[in-house]
């Protein structure tokens, strides 16, 4: 074999490593961000989807104040009982004087919006990791298709958890 078909070859051969290493080290980075967003959704999320068992309610946000808010709890399913004073988490799913249905989180004082407002809002931290992990995939992947399906999911999915916490 002459040696310039050798050099040819030996580039070539380098050139497809290099795209394998791309290819592996983009894909593992869009694999962490997805798995970092349903990571970040699943500890509200499990409360809200896996309601057997748990107890369930309405609260009447009687105050905010740093970055919770509270209110009485009055149960709607047999076997909770009434409490005078539960914790929310206070974003943009939680106004003051309003009542929303809640799941009680096991074991403590603390409740998560329940319904489908509920399980849009706790699922966005996916629709934003799907949104940046849809870069990852156009620019280091160089799969565009399946970027923008990544992309148009997470757009969909904060979208609509923003109408519906409204």
């Amino acid at each position: 074999m002459p040696a310039a078909a050798r050099t040819a070859t030996g580039r070539q051969g380098a050139r497809t490593a290099l795209r394998f290493g791309q290819f592996a080290a983009m894909g593992a980075v869009a694999v962490v961000i997805l798995i970092a967003g349903v990571w970040a959704s699943w500890g509200t999320a499990q409360h809200v989807m896996l309601t057997k068992g748990r107890e369930s309610g309405t609260v009447l946000v009687t105050g905010c104040g740093g970055e919770t808010c509270t209110g009485p709890y009055t149960p709607l399913t047999a076997g909770s009982r009434a409490r005078a004073s539960v914790v929310i988490e206070e974003s943009v799913a939680v106004r003051k004087g309003r009542t929303y249905t809640v799941v009680m989180k096991p074991d403590s004082d603390e409740v998560v919006r329940s319904g489908p407002a509920g399980v849009l809002y706790a699922w966005v931290p996916l629709g934003g990791a799907l949104l940046l992990a849809s870069v990852v995939v156009a620019g280091g992947l160089r799969r565009t298709r399946v970027a923008w399906a990544m992309a148009g999911a997470g757009a969909l999915l904060l979208t609509s958890a923003f109408v519906a916490v409204q």
